[in-house]
């Protein structure tokens, strides 16, 4: 590697002697937005999201219009978004494999023929997951102007070690998905193993060799002779939130009760990162919406995401707080342990019992009847309370299991962050490896 030479660029730090630091505007011109509404007619590719065009089969009925404000991209091109600069958990630039049209939240650049335009794609890669555009910017959204962009450093190898960067990072990257892939894969499979663990808790107990019956259940099906089967109302009392008007709502600080929001509720958590809040007033009537620790609560409104159920248990730190409209509090009576209950809703049964009836198509709707009606079979409370010690002994075991492959990926995606950021920088010289590998090849 040639002697390294000083740059004043804190993240790029130092750079080989034969590299040159030019600004991003230098290497990758921003082109301007054109009228697209011939896109119509050419049938090229749309996206309304994401970082690469995509096709869709059929563009009729669409005027030049609906494309007021986006841009033709040409394959090779960079897509890059300036706005939510902070989030890293979706990419913000990306290559584009084919020609067609973009959202106009994307500005387009195209390679002025000093940069490899995947060498461009690795070093914009690297400053997102190091980063560095969090001091760039501004904005609740942190959005970065094209001038800012444009003046960004970028180290520039000569063209040769460009490609060679580039298709190293290629390579290892590749290895490293696979791996992060892997763990993923693990987690959707914990996730499933719970989901089989409860299932069978809940509808065949503990104790094989106990004699079954017909519940008349469909998803039920064999229950233990000696547990009751009916609706879960006769063991249950659902309590639908107030409909606070959001005209009142105030702001924290303001001396006033939390109200707990669909938003609020995920998948066994509740979360407050964003908060709104009521004044309690003297015999305002409210009292039967303020939620007490122990209690279940269950977002209606999209009431299933990719993580599971959207259902939680308040806990001492989340009060004092009140119930607002489209999240129900359940409380079971004393022939039905809470816990028990809790895990009754998470299962996938209490899904497809009610999926055929959802109400919304965008965003699916529960109502408290169909939360009431849900079928199910109550085991003697003494069993309740061997089943849920199970269950808790099970999730523990899978959370563990869980939390390690979640660490595993955040390990993994630390490696190719840094490993990205080094070859880009001139901080490993990856020439050898690539040349070694097509010899060898």
């Amino acid at each position: 590697m040639s002697q390294n030479t000083q740059n004043d660029v804190a993240w790029i730090d130092k750079l080989p002697a034969n590299w040159q630091l030019l600004p991003t505007k230098r290497a990758f011109r921003r082109e301007k937005a054109i009228n697209v509404g011939m896109a119509c007619e050419n049938r090229l590719a749309l996206t309304m999201q994401g970082v690469v065009p995509r096709d869709i089969d059929d563009l009729d009925g669409l005027q030049s219009s609906d494309f007021e404000g986006y841009q033709i991209f040409e394959k090779g091109d960079l897509a890059f978004k300036l706005i939510d600069l902070q989030n890293i958990k979706t990419s913000r630039v990306g290559l584009v494999p084919d020609r067609g049209i973009m959202s106009p939240a994307y500005i387009r650049l195209v390679p002025t023929g000093l940069c490899d335009v995947k060498f461009g794609y690795w070093y914009f890669m690297a400053l997102y997951w190091t980063q560095v555009f969090n001091g760039l910017g501004g904005g609740v959204r942190q959005t970065l102007g094209p001038e800012e962009l444009g003046n960004i450093p970028l180290p520039l190898p000569p063209k040769s070690e460009q490609l060679a960067i580039a298709n190293f990072l290629d390579r290892e990257t590749t290895k490293i998905d696979a791996l992060i892939e892997e763990q993923q894969r693990l987690i959707e499979l914990l996730k499933e193993k719970r989901q089989a663990v409860i299932s069978h808790a809940v509808t065949k107990g503990l104790d094989p060799s106990v004699p079954m019956k017909d519940s008349g259940v469909e998803w039920l099906g064999q229950v233990p002779v000696h547990w009751e089967v009916g609706p879960i109302k006769h063991w249950l009392n659902v309590l639908p939130g107030f409909a606070f008007p959001s005209t009142g709502f105030l702001e924290e600080g303001q001396e006033a009760t939390r109200l707990l929001r669909g938003i609020n509720v995920g998948v066994q958590e509740v979360r407050w990162d964003e908060t709104v809040y009521w004044r309690r007033m003297p015999d305002d009537g409210l009292d039967r919406f303020a939620l007490g620790e122990g209690d279940i609560v269950l977002g209606m409104d999209r009431p299933w995401i990719s993580g599971g159920t959207r259902i939680a248990k308040i806990t001492e730190s989340d009060l004092p707080c009140l119930l607002l409209q489209r999240v129900a509090c359940l409380r079971p009576n004393a022939k039905l342990l809470s816990d028990f209950c809790y895990a009754l809703y998470q299962c996938t049964a209490f899904e497809a019992f009610v999926t055929p009836d959802l109400t919304g198509v965008s965003v699916p709707h529960l109502s408290p009847e169909q939360i009431k009606s849900f079928p199910i079979a109550v085991p003697p409370i003494s069993e309740q309370l061997k089943i849920t010690s199970f269950l808790s002994h099970q999730f523990e075991k899978l959370d563990a299991l869980s939390g390690e492959a979640e660490e595993a990926i955040t390990l993994l995606q630390e490696r190719r962050a840094a490993l990205i950021s080094a070859a880009v920088t001139g901080k490993i010289d990856v020439r050898g490896l690539v040349s070694d590998e097509a010899e060898a090849a």
